[in-house]
């Protein structure tokens, strides 16, 4: 017979709001309008312990995390897990199950790679964004948290304004986030959409001659501070996405040893 050291009573009886595991990396399929896409994303997920309870049963969120796995690749032309929100809340469930608890949460960290046009020779370019899902239960309501990472690039209006049109140029890395109700449509691909539009122009996995010229054009027509950058993101979110919104951007600043940040929320 196993014996249940987790069931038994701490010597310091105090409560925990997250306990869990972290980093643990798995296979995830989603059935995104028709189209299957498999991700190998890191999961955070954790519960909160009562006072009374000595530890939790750690074994029991790997398989939960297991099950829902298994049933999206046995059910994924059934639309199983529609977006990476819907596999969080049906490993939840799957912890109610097993896990008494009153706060839940899932943490799903991956990378989403979309197809892209270069701007002059039309070549198609995969590009990477960093993306984040977050799904929150506390007693009976659910809410998520989604966030994507961009890089894009920025002109110095400054230095144009002050020294005959020519001016620096950096690398610059934005984030947003939506935190929102579970049932709000907000797509992850949205929210990129919002943040690389904001930027002087946006990166390019593969560049050739031609569209390196395009973007160097457009990043001197649409010169910004990385405040302006900021701005942009944050209205655009607003207009577009119900939630509290959080913006930061980072300027990898070429002409300085330190880097530039502008960051705002609602």
């Amino acid at each position: 017979m196993t014996i249940e050291t987790q069931e038994e009573t701490p010597r310091i009886k105090e409560p925990l709001r997250r306990v869990g595991i972290t980093n643990l990396r798995s296979v995830a399929k989603i059935n995104w309008k028709g189209r299957i896409y498999t991700f190998l994303p890191l999961f955070e997920i954790t519960i909160d312990l009562p006072a009374e309870k000595k530890g939790i049963h750690m074994s029991r969120l790997v398989e939960s995390v297991t099950e829902a796995m298994s049933e999206a690749v046995e059910e994924e032309v059934k639309e199983a897990h529609t977006s990476l929100e819907e596999l969080g809340r049906a490993i939840i469930r799957r912890l109610e199950g097993k896990h008494p608890h009153r706060r839940a949460e899932v943490w799903i960290r991956t990378h989403l790679i979309i197809p892209r046009e270069t701007p002059a020779s039309g070549k198609v370019s995969y590009e990477p964004y960093d993306v984040e899902v977050g799904v929150i239960k506390e007693n009976k309501s659910l809410e998520k948290v989604l966030r994507v990472k961009v890089i894009g690039n920025t002109v110095c209006p400054h230095a144009m304004a002050n020294n005959e049109g020519k001016t620096h140029i950096q690398r610059a890395v934005a984030e947003l986030e939506v935190r929102t109700a579970f049932e709000e449509n907000v797509a992850l691909e949205d929210m990129i959409e919002v943040v690389e539009s904001s930027f002087s122009s946006p990166t390019y996995t593969l560049l050739k001659t031609v569209d390196e010229n395009a973007v160097v054009r457009r990043m001197f027509e649409n010169p910004k501070f990385v405040e302006d950058v900021a701005r942009e993101i944050f209205s655009k979110a607003r207009e577009r996405f119900k939630g509290k919104i959080h913006v930061r951007v980072i300027s990898n600043e070429s002409i300085h040893k330190h880097d530039v940040i502008a960051e705002t929320w609602s």
